[in-house]
């Protein structure tokens, strides 16, 4: 790739100790090399309302549509609440996915991260974040499904504390970058 491409972690829960987000700045620091990773946290962004969907919506709401928009492509990492992804990561999709037709998220490659500090790493959260991001027109990396179990033990400080974790996640980084650069290519060509 000829620049570095630009990421942006939106991180699903709003917690201050969040594992999510703890994910998301392990990664940035496994990819400083290849790639700037920014983490967005979604504190300040309402909740979804068409009827202040206008010209002017919520400034929480413009700086997550402004941050999709400048981003070459997007991880996405989310606990497991109740089975399913958090109502903050659905808000954001929401969000990031209007104007309908014409949302931030249409043709943005798309990587889905989920964690849990139980045994299965949010896997169920996994098919509903895929299923609502394509929805979207994102492009949802094909990838095994990147889901942390134990999360606590795997990462601390801002950085990964299991090398299989962080080379498991660090894969799925890679496959997104690759995703990039074919979206790069094409737009080039366009």
């Amino acid at each position: 790739m000829s620049t570095r491409p630009k990421i942006l972690g939106i991180s699903g829960s709003l917690r201050a100790a969040s594992f999510s987000t703890a994910l998301l700045e392990a990664l940035k620091h496994a990819l400083a090399d290849k790639a700037d990773l920014t983490v967005f946290r979604l504190n300040d962004v309402p909740f979804y309302n068409q009827d202040e969907d206008n010209a002017t919506p919520p400034a929480g709401a413009v700086a997550l549509r402004e941050a999709i928009a400048a981003a070459d492509g997007l991880i996405v990492a989310s606990p497991e609440y109740n089975y399913g992804t958090s109502g903050a990561m659905k808000n954001a999709i929401d969000w990031g996915s209007r104007p309908y037709a014409k949302g931030a998220l249409i043709g943005k490659p798309t990587l889905v991260l989920t964690s849990s500090p139980g045994s299965t790493g949010g896997i169920r959260a996994q098919a509903q974040l895929r299923e609502t991001l394509t929805a979207t027109g994102a492009r949802v990396v094909t990838y095994p499904h990147l889901a942390v179990p134990g999360v606590a033990e795997k990462v601390k400080d801002g950085v990964f504390t299991d090398e299989k974790t962080r080379d498991f996640l660090l894969g799925g980084a890679g496959a997104l970058l690759k995703e990039i650069e074919v979206v790069r290519y094409f737009k080039q060509g366009a």
